[in-house]
């Protein structure tokens, strides 16, 4: 499947996530339109609201690389479930995607979900609705 290598990125991510607090543990691997791949989890805060959570930390690590555009974007947390991202982060990732790319929403390596950005967040609110 072509989206093993990015699974398997954002599993590994997810085991270096810090929540003390919540002891849920998330990862996200995203691809670039360069086939970069960037990654982050979850970091927790005591105050919560200072927390944040694996998707945004990816994708702010790739635009602070210079990277606008993701083609793709895998989230994982507990192996029993599928977590699909939050609200906030749905309209990050709509920032920075197409309303058609790839969310893959992983269970484990060997289950997931692959769901479009229109699907997770239907008629978002983006740029053009500021012009």
């Amino acid at each position: 499947m072509k989206y093993d290598n990015l699974i398997v990125k954002a599993i590994e991510a997810r085991e270096k996530a810090y929540v003390p607090y919540s002891h849920f543990k998330v990862g996200a691997a995203l691809i670039t339109e360069d086939d970069s791949i960037y990654t982050g989890c979850n970091i927790e805060n005591c105050s919560y609201g200072a927390t944040n959570c694996a998707e945004r930390t990816a994708i702010f690590k790739a635009v602070s690389e210079g990277y606008r555009k993701i083609k793709a974007i895998a989230i994982v947390g507990d192996e029993k479930n599928y977590t699909a991202p939050c609200g906030i982060c749905r309209q990050v990732i709509s920032e920075f995607a197409d309303k058609d790319i790839d969310i893959i929403i992983v269970k484990d390596k060997d289950n997931y979900k692959i769901k479009k950005m229109n699907e997770i967040l239907p008629d978002s609110f983006t740029k053009d609705n500021l012009l």
